[in-house]
């Protein structure tokens, strides 16, 4: 083994100090691991990122090159901007509180009153105002408000009708049927801030309305009013902004080759969209949802986010895919983003197959596009033929004495290249670097004191040698 010289001896013996100094008098003996996950982009990644058309639009873009860029092959078409849409607001209810109402079916109704509308057999709706019954009328029950607009009690107030109806078993459901383009503008504002510039409103327009008659949920109803469909929250979110993005835009919509189609949106990509076919949205390809650059999507506060959990609360949140005691999660395939194609989850007792889609709704992330480290490390005492362990060091450091302790554990990661840091003056200081072998780690130090391994932005836990 080399000498060190006086300058390196110098070295050493301030590095050694220093990290005495700093590191804490406790003994830590017992393998400890960290869980850190590291992801970009918030939704589903197909399709147009809302932030990202929004740093088109501050960088000139206009909607229908934000658009065409999303959506690979597409042109401008045209709809009709009155066709009904058919949005559920509530799926089962015991009564419905309704204000506003100038007519129920064929009888007149007092504005400034509320009535309640409740099931009154399988296919027949009762109403009342007060403890008078007004009237029973054959389902599906169809509401008109004064100026065209009824409020619907606890959910908002809507344009167009309320449709009531028993449910299949109890209950009323309570559907809007409403006008194309009166029905986005309560979509825009909730999709996209109103402050935003005119060209990403009037891109969030189009996509909506294309979204909108390209999609349906059941025979009963074309919509949720969430997430499930696309937000939409009636008049009471409507923004001067937004209803003028939705009339610059009466009627257009994405076309393909002459058709309408579907038309996917969401948050933030990170920086780059993904293929349908590689998300839980579909497993067929589609030449208008392919995975694009997204360059200015950076302006999104989840453009990049970490998140880290101990192991027992990413355990428990993963269940049953967990065999034996959690290690770690191993992506096996990516998309083109990377969004996570497929992963296994890694036990004690063996491995679980999962999706990426499976793993954002288990863990509650914001994205599939994500990577997992799993990092332990504990002391281990030195053995014969340590030395240098195959790890490089700044020289006269570590490496190049006799070892005092070893700082090992074991990785799942994407990365087989482990830095090393030691705790110097309050700070964390890289000392070397060395790889992998069989998912562990070794690094034999002659300097006590405090030291951590590094994998892909990760940190593993703090471990105290000598």
């Amino acid at each position: 083994m080399a000498t060190p010289d006086p300058m390196t001896r110098t070295l050493l013996a301030t590095l050694a100090l220093l990290v005495a100094l700093a590191a804490p008098a406790s003994a830590q003996s017992s393998k400890k691991t960290t869980f850190t996950i590291k992801g970009a982009g918030f939704g589903h990644g197909v399709g147009m990122s809302q932030y990202g058309a929004l740093g088109y639009a501050q960088n000139g873009w206009d909607a229908a090159r934000i658009l065409g860029h999303y959506y690979t092959g597409t042109s401008l078409g045209t709809t009709d901007p009155n066709k009904k849409v058919r949005v559920q607001l509530i799926g089962q209810t015991g009564s419905a509180r309704i204000s506003g109402a100038r007519q129920a079916g064929s009888r007149k109704l007092d504005p400034t009153k509320t009535y309640v509308a409740r099931r009154r057999a399988l296919t027949e709706v009762e109403l009342l105002q007060g403890n008078r019954r007004v009237a029973v009328f054959k389902a599906p029950l169809q509401v008109a408000g004064e100026g065209d607009v009824t409020t619907l009690g606890g959910v908002g107030s809507f344009r167009g009708v309320m449709e009531l109806k028993p449910g299949t078993f109890s209950g009323l459901t309570v559907t809007n049927v409403v006008g194309l383009d009166d029905y986005l503008q309560g979509v825009v504002p909730a999709e996209s801030p109103a402050s935003w510039p005119a060209e990403a409103l009037r891109a969030q327009a189009i996509a909506a309305r294309t979204y909108a008659i390209t999609t349906a949920k059941s025979a009963d109803f074309d919509h949720y009013a969430d997430t499930r469909s696309q937000v939409y929250k009636g008049v009471g979110i409507e923004q001067p902004s937004t209803n003028a993005a939705v009339a610059d835009t009466r009627g257009q919509i994405v076309t393909y080759q002459g058709q309408p189609v579907v038309t996917y949106f969401f948050s933030t990509s990170g920086g780059r969209t993904e293929s349908v076919e590689n998300t839980s949205l579909g497993r067929e390809p589609r030449p208008w949802l392919k995975s694009v650059e997204d360059e200015f999507d950076d302006v999104s506060p989840r453009h990049r986010w970490t998140t880290k959990l101990t192991m027992a609360s990413a355990s428990k949140k993963l269940g049953g895919l967990v065999k034996g005691s959690f290690k770690g999660i191993r992506v096996t395939r990516r998309g083109e983003s990377p969004r996570i194609v497929s992963a296994e989850v890694v036990g004690s007792r063996g491995v679980s197959v999962t999706d990426g889609a499976t793993l954002r709704a288990r863990l509650g992330l914001f994205d599939t596009w994500a990577s997992f480290a799993s990092i332990s490390g504990e002391k281990a005492e030195p053995t014969e033929g340590d030395g240098s362990g195959g790890t490089t060091a700044p020289p006269g450091f570590s490496a190049l004495l006799r070892p005092i302790g070893v700082l090992r554990g074991d990785v799942i990661a994407g990365s087989r290249n482990v830095t090393i840091q030691a705790r110097v003056n309050g700070r964390w200081v890289e000392v070397g670097t060395t790889k992998t072998r069989r998912g562990a780690y070794r690094w034999p130090t002659a300097t006590p004191g405090t030291y951590r391994a590094v994998v892909g932005g990760a940190y593993g836990p703090a471990v105290r040698i000598g």
